[in-house]
């Protein structure tokens, strides 16, 4: 049976970036112009939700995390794409978490 202290590394590098994920939406959301960030606030929730999904199924040793994990992957890479293109710190932070978050899930 794997799980939690199997996939450990991986599913604190996903808890972590859903969590700046989530402060990334909420202060792009304070930014002055909103709209330009809409693309960036969709791709944080999203990346967000499967960050939580991928660490509860690792969590509980499910025989689809390895499948989860690259669809995460991808996920966070789309979403450290679009921060790149904004220059807030908040957007700065999001993108690194998310680099790294991709980097572990696609070694699972």
């Amino acid at each position: 049976m794997t799980g939690y202290h199997t996939y450990k590394n991986c599913i604190e590098a996903c808890l972590k970036c859903a969590a700046i994920c989530n402060h990334c939406a909420s202060s792009c959301l304070m930014e002055e112009d909103v709209k330009i960030m809409a693309k960036c606030i969709q791709l944080d929730i999203e990346c967000a939700a499967i960050c939580y999904a991928s660490a509860q199924l690792m969590s509980i040793g499910s025989e689809k995390g390895k499948d989860i994990c690259s669809i995460c992957a991808d996920i966070c890479d789309a979403c450290a794409k679009e921060c790149s293109n904004h220059h807030t710190e908040h957007c700065k932070e999001c993108a690194e978490e998310c680099n790294k978050c991709a980097q572990l899930c696609r070694e699972m």
